[in-house]
């Protein structure tokens, strides 16, 4: 059931000061960008990465989003933009030998994730142009 202004209409979600460092949280965010939004939550789920769980969050809550103020189907959303920044830095300092000591920087993030619903035309065209692409020839190259 989408409405007709809803096509291509992006909604968000943002998670801040999750305690995950970005540079953990980027590699997480760079799986799952540009897929549809279930194959992507599937995905999250069964990722050996700590940091699959806050993005998981985040995704589940942009679809939510969207299927509640745009009232589009879940189905027909896919990531348009997922990125996450950094957030504050907490110091601590940790005792090391002979009286000094070690600075230790626990890193925040802020991860943002946008989906947008397309039709379910583009969809089936995605899914089909990316399954023939995963499945076509070597083209002569060895490894």
């Amino acid at each position: 059931m989408t409405s007709p202004n809803a096509e291509g209409a992006t909604t968000r979600a943002t998670a801040r000061y999750v305690r995950v460092t970005p540079m953990k949280a980027r590699r997480v965010v760079d799986l799952i960008r540009y897929k549809p939004a279930g194959e992507a939550l599937a995905m999250l789920q069964f990722a050996p990465q700590a940091a699959s769980e806050p993005v998981a969050k985040v995704l589940a809550s942009a679809m939510a989003n969207a299927e509640h103020n745009l009232k589009v189907e879940q189905d027909s959303l896919v990531i348009s933009g997922a990125f996450v920044d950094g957030g504050p830095t907490l110091k601590r300092f940790r005792p090391r030998a002979r009286g000094r000591a070690f600075p230790i920087h626990k890193r925040t993030s802020h991860i943002t994730i946008e989906v947008s619903s397309i039709a379910t035309e583009e969809i089936t065209r995605r899914s089909r142009r990316t399954s023939a692409n995963s499945t076509g020839s070597s083209k002569g190259r060895t490894r």
